[in-house]
């Protein structure tokens, strides 16, 4: 049922934002006569309304396994038989999905350890988390099958110690906290998640970096101990804290621009998969965020993860 948030819109980019499908894909299927709008074919343009019923009769054809890419220039920190670290750059998808089907940091790895397309899920092979594309650093990935089941394991069981820096609006009450809030898909946009009752249980601790005045923002350590879609983000838009630089949660405002989120996946800490060896990587800011924080009064591109 067509929810009061999507009335008025196009049938076809309605249907691409509640099922992730493309919208090209989507207009194919409502030219085959696949989607119907209370029991009635519709053009691409069609309009809908709150209460309307929309019927999937199919789905788009599942794209191919990703393909090797060597043109992916991978920043590969750590690798063994069993685990490779990589630092992300921000605005690098990290497997293909709807309306990236290639150049993904996945189609980088294949290129590079070819073994991995027999570990894990075929159209992620490998990933055992994500970083959203904007966000940039450190992602562990499993390059044996043996080490995929440990590290799947040992991500539901908390045990990999993930913290970002995040740059936010305004400071504080506090210099060290932790926002325990549901976290699920947003009703007034689809696309965007949301605290709500119903969600599923999200945990995001935080310490105060420090803290300045012009404008007012403070920079934040974050401990993930559950890992939602957008968590951080989400997080600290409802403590009304959002990101700098994040426009999908409220971080976009005059004083500073950076064109993108000001987050970043500054260390990992974990015990490794097979040998149980303390692992414990840090990444620097990238350049850009380091730019932002000198022309602040911080460190810049010397800061990472530790406390």
């Amino acid at each position: 049922m067509v929810p009061a948030s999507l009335a008025g819109e196009r049938v076809d980019r309605a249907v691409a934002l509640l099922t992730g499908w493309t919208r090209r894909d989507v207009q194919d299927l409502l030219a085959s006569g696949a989607v119907l709008v209370d029991g009635e074919e519709v053009a691409k343009s069609h309009r809908l309304e709150s209460g309307d019923v929309i019927e999937l009769l199919d789905e788009p054809s599942a794209p191919g396994l990703p393909a090797p890419d060597p043109r992916v220039v991978l920043d590969v920190r750590r690798e063994d038989d069993d685990v490779i670290v990589v630092a992300k750059p921000a605005g690098l998808v990290v497997h293909p999905g709807a309306g990236h089907l290639d150049g993904t940091l996945v189609n980088g790895l294949l290129a590079r350890y070819p073994e991995l397309a027999a570990v894990g899920d075929p159209m992620r092979p490998g990933i055992v988390h994500r970083l959203d594309r904007d966000t940039s650093g450190l992602l562990v990935v499993a390059r044996s099958a043996r080490a995929y089941e440990e590290l799947v394991r040992m991500m539901a069981a908390h045990e990999v110690d993930r913290r970002y820096l995040a740059l936010v609006w305004g400071h504080l009450d506090s210099p060290r906290g932790a926002i325990d809030a549901p976290i699920g898909r947003s009703a007034r946009r689809p696309t965007r998640m949301a605290v709500r009752e119903g969600g599923r249980r999200a945990r995001t601790e935080y310490v105060v970096r420090a803290e300045f005045d012009e404008p007012e923002v403070s920079l934040l350590e974050c401990t993930l101990e559950t890992g939602r879609t957008h968590q951080i983000r989400v997080h600290l838009q409802a403590i009304g804290h959002p990101v700098v630089g994040d426009a999908g949660y409220g971080g976009v405002r005059p004083g500073l621009h950076i064109g993108r989120p000001f987050l970043h996946a500054a260390a990992l800490r974990f015990a490794h998969p097979v040998t149980g060896e303390p692992v414990a990587i840090e990444e620097p800011l990238p350049d850009e965020l380091a730019t932002v924080l000198d022309g602040l009064g911080g460190p810049g591109a010397g800061l990472t993860g530790a406390v």
